[in-house]
């Protein structure tokens, strides 16, 4: 299980977080984790979830998972394989891999038969509240304009954040909830566990960075 607070990095298809540059990007997670003593989670594509998982002791989250049986489904990622193969949890509906809402509750039910996480990205409050009746684990509010730039969302629409965490909480109080898009230093950290969050979603801070292990242990501090 994911323990909090928390960051967690998103790989993406990144070039630098793709196969072995993945491994050794998520071997470097694992260390800053063990060495702070904060709690850090991956996020990495279905091919690189084994090899991964077999050497990091965070946990290791799938960026995607169908709502599949087993079966006649060429193409698509079951929850049964990406456990299978090491993952304790996976994203669900993230601005780049948006669901179908009938599609986001079967993939939250399928996750839930399996024990794996669920962490829900939510564009707004709105979402975020009706995504919280499905009862995931996490709610991520990440506002799409902002992802993959250095404005943050917890320095520069704390308000959005607020609001989401407020309406989720009316919604199901039992769901945790973080902030992504913009998130790069440790500042932005401290500043969404102040509105409430448990932690951040992040990508390009630490996967594109020309030193990710400097990159990830200043955001660590944030925590």
């Amino acid at each position: 299980m994911i323990k909090l607070p928390v960051i967690i990095i998103n790989f993406k298809t990144y070039e630098e977080a793709t196969g072995k540059r993945a491994e050794e990007l998520a071997l470097i997670c694992d260390k800053v984790a063990r060495e702070t003593g904060k709690n850090i989670a991956i996020a990495v594509q279905a091919p690189d979830i084994y090899r991964i998982a077999q050497k990091v002791s965070i946990p290791v989250l799938a960026e995607h998972l169908d709502p599949f049986e087993p079966g006649k489904n060429t193409g698509k990622i079951t929850g049964e394989d990406i456990k299978a193969n090491g993952a304790t949890g996976t994203l669900l509906n993230h601005s780049e891999d948006r669901y179908h809402i009938d599609d986001l509750e079967k993939a939250i039910e399928k996750a839930k038969e399996l024990d794996l996480v669920t962490i829900v990205c939510a564009n707004n409050s709105e979402v975020a509240e009706s995504v919280a009746t499905f009862e995931p684990d996490i709610i991520a509010i990440e506002p799409p304009g902002l992802i993959g730039t250095k404005t943050s969302v917890s320095e520069s629409e704390p308000e959005l954040i607020t609001e989401a965490l407020e309406e989720v909480r009316k919604a199901n109080p039992n769901v945790v909830v973080l902030c992504g898009a913009g998130i790069h230093n440790s500042k932005d950290v401290k500043k969404a566990l102040e509105l409430g969050t448990k932690g951040v979603l992040l990508a390009s801070a630490v996967t594109k960075a020309p030193r990710p292990e400097e990159v990830l242990r200043e955001l660590a501090e944030g925590l």
